[in-house]
This record gives C-alpha cells, structure tokens and sequence, in this order.
C-alpha cells in the first residue's frame, strides 16, 4: 500500500472518530447509560473496501443509473461501485430480481 493511501486511510479514521466524539446524541445517550449505574465501553467496526481504478471503471461511471430513495423523493447516483458493494454485501440488486 502506498504512503498517500495509507496518509488518506488514516484521515478518514480520524474523521470518524472525530464525528463520533462530536455528536451531541452519543454523548447523551452515553451519559444517560452512566446516570443508570453502568459503565460503558464503545467499540465500533467499520470495514472500509477500496479498489484502485482503471480506464474500464471510469467507464462504468458514466454507466451509472438513477435510484429513488426509499426514505424520501429524492434520486441518487447508482455507479458500478455502489453495485459492487452491494453484492460483496450479498445485497440483491433490483435489476437481479427474479
């Protein structure tokens, strides 16, 4: 792996753990789990998948498809990426149904 990928890992990493340590919600819900008498030990996952990209993804870009929001109306760009992960994820994608 090289050095400005591992540089750009690393800010990601902070930047996560610095939205979390910033957010008034976990910071309640943490202090309300410690006025009930508990201690509490916060320990998250997160796995974080990459690929370096070629000419034929770049491609598979411009290939990307408007999805509707489940939640509200609006439209969201759907790339080849987005399609990937979700089958790593084994998420069936809409245009695979049966």
């Amino acid at each position: 792996m090289d050095d400005r990928l591992k540089e750009l890992m690393q800010e990601l990493g902070n930047a996560i753990n610095e939205s979390l340590s910033d957010s008034d919600r976990i910071a309640a819900a943490i202090g309300e789990i410690k006025r009930a008498g508990y201690d509490v030990f916060l320990v998250l996952e997160a796995t974080i998948g990459f690929n370096k990209r070629d000419e034929s993804d770049e491609d598979d870009q411009a290939e990307s498809m408007d999805v509707q929001s489940v939640s509200t109306s609006e439209r969201i760009r759907w790339t080849s990426q987005d399609t990937k992960f979700l089958k790593a994820l084994k998420i069936l994608v809409d245009d695979e149904k049966e």
